[in-house]
């Protein structure tokens, strides 16, 4: 796409309000292109169109008229989440309109060195301990996109004196074409989102677009213990500087099976311990690698290893990742709402060494969850579902051969199913057991998005 103010007098739709969208719709608006915000939503359930209109943005609540999309539209920026098959999307391809997100959006914009992040789990909690690392290290981090503010909200704000944090989900990188990172990072690549990308090819490939436009002047950050990031590592134009949890690497941050320390090495033969795994602030397999990656690119954009040390020390966790809610008579009570796939339960499963009641459930995406079997043998005492997976995880639990499994059955709404989900955790627990929220599944099928289901949950727990 051209930059937004070359869109002067010219047409451009924006697919869906939120709050990506709404930041779109205002800056191309500010630079004199005739901005249309349509959503599928009623305009009761639109609270952002008011302020849009007020602004002489028109808004179309609803529906999506046929005529929306035409010759005369210059471009479209659509909301991450909507998929592709839409019609006003289909419309688009028809007539060759270019659709995009707002990542590509931000990206004229912005002219801070960017930093991008993707992949299936441990975006979140690596994107903010990069950030923690380059603001310690006095680097004027911002950090935005599938985190925090919307990235066209920040983009126009930084200067080359900051660096740009990025979030990235395959649903924003699919709509991108010339957005280029100066280091980007690949975490992992797990079976996910396949009724938005319809095929793991199209999932790996959006992906991979947060490497697609960078240069030999750019750094590309991979997941060496990942099979699929290793094949693509032969299609980068980037440098390359890799991280690992179970490889000892000439070039890279990874875990000293040793040791069991944070380790550099420098590609040149010089090898430095960063700290030992034993001391971060945060527990798990998986914070370790998501350690790694952030060491990497903290050290990539010129940050000292004691300056990484002490953040992973004193880093205490994200919201709704692993996050410890309560401990009531000897049973302790965590919040991973996060983990909307299959992957990311098993690795907070395996955190503990304490007897598990899980509470898992959500929005049905089509798989049958056989992967959770063997971790419900192994690790997991008893087990609630809810949402539209409930029977399916219960089968599984009754595979593993759990005595104790329930469902929520009769919730009036998503706050009831959560409280009756924390009520019959509670009553299969005792002392010495960790009550642990890690739905394996999306939000979407009752809350709004899993900070909803998870703050549900914490309210929950504390009112036992």
């Amino acid at each position: 796409m051209k930059h937004p103010r070359d869109y002067r007098g010219l047409e451009v739709i924006v697919l869906g309000l939120a709050r990506s969208g709404v930041a779109a719709a205002k800056l191309f608006h500010q630079k004199g292109a005739l901005v249309t915000v349509n959503d599928k939503k009623e305009r009761s359930a639109c609270p952002e169109a008011d302020e849009l209109e007020a602004l002489g943005i028109s808004v179309v609540c609803g529906f999506h008229p046929e005529s929306l999309v035409h010759e005369g539209v210059a471009l479209v920026v659509k909301n991450p989440g909507i998929p592709y098959s839409v019609d006003p999307i289909r419309r688009a391809e028809e007539l060759g309109i270019e659709v995009v997100t707002e990542v590509e959006v931000a990206y004229q914009f912005c002219e801070a060195p960017i930093i991008g992040i993707t992949g299936s789990n441990g975006k979140t909690t690596t994107t903010t301990l990069i950030g923690l690392m380059l603001d310690a290290a006095g680097l004027k981090p911002v950090v935005a996109g599938n985190i925090g503010r919307a990235l066209t909200e920040a983009a126009p704000e930084v200067t080359a004196e900051n660096w740009m944090v990025v979030e990235l989900s395959s649903f924003q990188l699919k709509g991108t074409t010339a957005f280029r990172p100066n280091i980007a990072l690949l975490l992992n690549i797990y079976e996910t989102h396949l009724d938005y990308h319809g095929s793991m090819d199209d999932y790996v490939a959006s992906k991979a677009k947060i490497f697609e436009n960078q240069t030999e002047d750019d750094t590309a950050i991979m997941n060496w213990d990942h099979e699929v990031c290793r094949r693509l590592m032969s299609n980068l134009k980037a440098k390359q500087f890799h991280f690992s949890r179970e490889t000892k690497l000439g070039h890279g941050v990874y875990l000293d099976a040793e040791t069991n320390c944070l380790v550099y090495a420098n590609g040149q033969g010089a090898i430095q311990t960063i700290m030992p795994a034993s001391e971060m602030g945060i527990p798990g397999s998986f914070n370790v690698e998501n350690a790694l990656a952030a060491a990497a690119a903290a050290i990539t954009a010129g940050v000292s290893l004691d300056v990484i040390a002490n953040v992973l020390r004193s880093f205490r966790g994200v919201e709704h990742r692993l996050e410890l809610v309560r401990e009531l008579e000897g049973v302790t009570f965590y919040n991973n709402s996060k983990a909307t796939n299959s992957s990311a339960t098993i690795k907070s499963i395996e955190v503990f060494e304490q007897p598990v009641i899980l509470i898992a459930g959500g929005l049905d995406r089509g798989s049958d969850y056989m992967e959770l079997l063997p971790t419900f043998r192994e690790r997991i005492k008893g087990v609630v579902t809810l949402g539209q997976t409930k029977e399916k995880i219960k089968h599984i639990a009754e595979l593993a051969g759990i005595s104790k499994v329930q469902t929520v059955d009769t919730a009036k709404d998503a706050a009831d199913a959560v409280e009756q989900a924390v009520q019959l955790a509670w009553q299969m627990s005792e002392g010495g057991d960790v009550v642990l929220l890690s739905p394996a599944c999306a939000s979407w099928d009752m809350f709004p998005s899993f900070e909803d289901r998870g703050r549900m949950f914490r309210e929950s727990v504390h009112n036992l």
